[in-house]
């Protein structure tokens, strides 16, 4: 949407005195009400019933959101368009995908070994990014999901990455650590320790801490000089899972993706 465009929404308003962010505030209101049915497309109507806009100021953004590619038309209703899964593209580091391509055949290798649901995350911020997961018929309820967020400091591919991140854990996810679970760690001392024992021994797990019933066993993945790129994860149901038992086949592909990913690097470097 242009500024112009804002602009001339702004002052099409009530009158009130609404400057251009609450002309922001109505298009990001109408983006976020598609919900499930952001492909399949939303009627005009259902669209200002959900962001709490009148219909004619519903279809005024709308059209400018069309003008913008950021909706698109399906008939007489409306879909999200392609310019919002450009700009999504732009949110993640454009290494990620050469990370995934490059891991991708050792995750597949962690699941053969173990046969339970195995992840690929890198960091964002206070969180960890999902980037490739793959499981088996037998899956388990997760929070994860590809290209999904997750608090690292309850997680064990987090918990991984930020015990061999080499800064302070509070520079990266603050002192505040909100619960998901009531096993949860939201001590930052705690935390710590939690982080100090993961460099000791080489892996981290999860204890229920980010769902109910789902345990986690995570090593870090590094690249080239020894820096931590990424991390895999092996998880289960704590009925018929024990995390420890995928240890082994954890190291062992750890240290062979942690090969192959600083040899790539180099590569690309030179």
């Amino acid at each position: 949407m242009g500024v112009q465009e804002l602009a001339d929404l702004s002052r099409s308003g009530s009158g009130s005195g609404r400057d251009g962010r609450a002309a922001v505030d109505k298009a990001m209101s109408l983006l976020t009400s598609f919900g499930q049915e952001a492909y399949s497309g939303v009627g005009v109507s259902e669209l200002a019933r959900r962001s709490g806009l009148s219909k004619s100021t519903a279809f005024r953004i709308l059209g400018m959101l069309e003008r913008n590619h950021a909706v698109e038309r399906v008939g007489s209703d409306y879909r999200l368009g392609s310019e919002l899964h450009n700009l999504g593209g732009r949110v993640y580091a454009p290494q990620h995908s050469t990370v995934r391509d490059v891991l991708t055949p050792f995750l597949a290798d962690l699941y053969e070994a173990t046969r339970q649901t195995v992840h690929l995350a890198v960091l964002h911020g206070p969180d960890v990014l999902y980037i490739n997961k793959l499981y088996g018929h037998r899956t388990v309820a997760s929070p994860s999901r590809v290209g999904g967020r997750v608090p690292a400091h309850c997680t064990a591919v987090g918990k991984a990455l930020l015990a061999y991140s080499g800064q302070d854990s509070e520079e990266l996810i603050g002192s505040n650590l909100a619960a998901r679970t009531s096993k949860t760690i939201t001590d930052i001392g705690r935390l710590r320790a939690e982080l100090a024992q993961i460099r000791r021994t080489g892996v981290a797990f999860d204890n229920e801490e980010s769902r109910d019933g789902l345990v986690c066993v995570g090593g870090v993945v590094t690249g080239a000089g020894s820096r931590p790129v990424a991390a895999f994860s092996v998880s289960g149901q704590v009925s018929r899972y024990a995390p420890a038992a995928a240890e082994p086949a954890l190291r062992r592909v750890c240290m062979a993706a942690s090969r192959a990913l600083s040899a790539s690097q180099v590569a690309l470097a030179s």
